[in-house]
């Protein structure tokens, strides 16, 4: 129960980093998010809506694997782990920030999937 929350969890994280990538990259809550000037905003949001892309399909596979309830451990696990090791390449090319909005929550819902 607590694993399947936290992976909804980290599967709608997904979604927002989606959104900020694809369509509020060159908007002012896009620089705030993430720490960007506008004219390099301008300059790489071909780039910025590929990466949100990216992240739809991490979100898609956790709500699959969400829908195909207990069958769907494997499933779950897989894309967590890719959330996960994302996540830890992102802290170490980008932004350490990133190890927390992405890399914890997916362990944390490994972690729970596993405990149960």
């Amino acid at each position: 129960m607590i694993g399947n929350l936290l992976t909804a969890l980290v599967a709608l994280i997904h979604v927002y980093i989606l959104v900020l990538e694809m369509f509020f990259w060159d908007t002012p809550r896009g620089h705030k998010a993430f720490g960007l000037t506008p004219e390099f905003a301008r300059a790489t949001r071909v780039l910025a809506a590929n990466q949100g892309l990216y992240n739809g399909f991490l979100a898609a596979g956790l709500f699959w694997g969400l829908w195909l309830g207990a069958a769907g451990l494997a499933v779950k696990l897989f894309f967590l782990a890719c959330v996960a090791v994302a996540g830890l390449y992102g802290a170490a090319t980008s932004s350490r920030k990133i190890l927390f909005v992405q890399t914890v929550p997916a362990v944390l819902a490994m972690a729970a999937l596993l405990i149960v």
